[in-house]
């Protein structure tokens, strides 16, 4: 370590093979986190104005557009900084941020999925108690937990990757700061902070995974013993919506699980779409086959009519 100089900032080396196509890129990635940002945007104002949508459902919905809002916001800035022509460096302190927010972020969202499979199943196996199990206290201790726990997750991950000492090549062979580019950087022994990072990562979703399908195995215990064809046809509505949001969160992480060893591109892929097109989905996934969603809309912005003039 004496012969070298400890790294102070790092070079992200961008998206694999995508040389000359910065421009397209760049177009392509600003709408879609324009269209998060407003997605997201548009559901907070909705919930806060709506005194019809206080209720523990949407309380979490919040709480799921706010985090959607800072996980998207977390690696795309400097990646259309970079697709824009600005430098590619980024801070040792600036990439120890990245990699906690992305962590501290998508853990939470992990964690909020599996509370917000909790309340369906709740609100379609004990309807009658639903208020009284699910009330503002118990609703807020959840929703304090899934922060809480994504921050202790976060913390431990980004102090065993930068208590290690950087001090040979600072580039960084991906677009933003994760542990599996990060780490090989180090000049120490990282076999410590790789297992930890594996098993926490890999034990927190597999656990959060498995408790959202036992949360919907009862669920569809419950519908398959409602005798109605409506009644089961609108207990399944409520839950759809959320159902369609899980698919959309844990199939990329699902899909590089049983890819072990995936290129560099298909990483990549697979990474862009869990941290810029499934916040962008989510608001338009609770609120095209949501009536409470789209009337608190509606009257955020009311259709202005314009007499005629003859």
């Amino acid at each position: 370590m004496r012969n070298h100089t400890m790294v102070t900032e790092f070079i992200l080396l961008g998206i694999p093979e995508s040389e000359g196509l910065e421009t397209t890129l760049l177009f392509l990635f600003s709408s879609i986190y324009s269209c998060t940002l407003l997605g997201n945007v548009l559901i907070l104002t909705a919930i806060l104005s709506s005194s019809r949508l206080h209720t523990p459902m949407y309380f979490f919905l919040g709480n799921l557009s706010i985090l959607d809002l800072g996980f998207s916001s977390t690696t795309a800035p400097k990646m259309l900084s970079y697709l824009s022509g600005q430098s590619q460096r980024i801070s040792f302190q600036g990439c120890a941020s990245q990699l906690f927010f992305y962590h501290f972020l998508g853990c939470t969202e992990s964690f909020l999925y599996t509370v917000m499979g909790l309340d369906r199943y709740v609100a379609i196996c004990h309807p009658l108690r639903y208020t009284v199990i699910m009330n503002p206290r118990v609703c807020s201790v959840l929703a304090s937990g899934t922060w809480v726990g994504g921050l202790m997750h976060a913390v431990i991950l980004t102090f065993l990757t930068f208590q290690l000492p950087y001090c040979g090549s600072n580039e960084v062979a991906y677009y933003f700061c994760d542990i599996p580019a990060v780490l090989p950087l180090a000049c120490e022994d990282t076999s410590l902070a790789q297992r930890v990072g594996f098993t926490n990562i890999g034990l927190f979703t597999l656990t959060c995974f498995l408790l959202i399908i036992v949360s919907y195995t009862c669920i569809g215990v419950s519908i398959s013993k409602i005798h109605s064809a409506e009644g089961r046809h609108r207990a399944f509505s409520t839950c759809s919506t959320h159902l369609t949001a899980i698919l959309c969160a844990y199939g990329p992480i699902i899909i590089i699980f049983l890819q072990p060893n995936p290129s560099l591109l298909f990483g990549a892929a697979i990474q862009i779409f869990n941290n810029l097109i499934t916040p962008m989905l989510n608001p338009l996934i609770y609120s095209l086959r949501n009536k409470d969603v789209k009337s608190a809309l509606r009257n955020i912005f009311p259709k202005r009519s314009f007499p005629l003039q003859t």
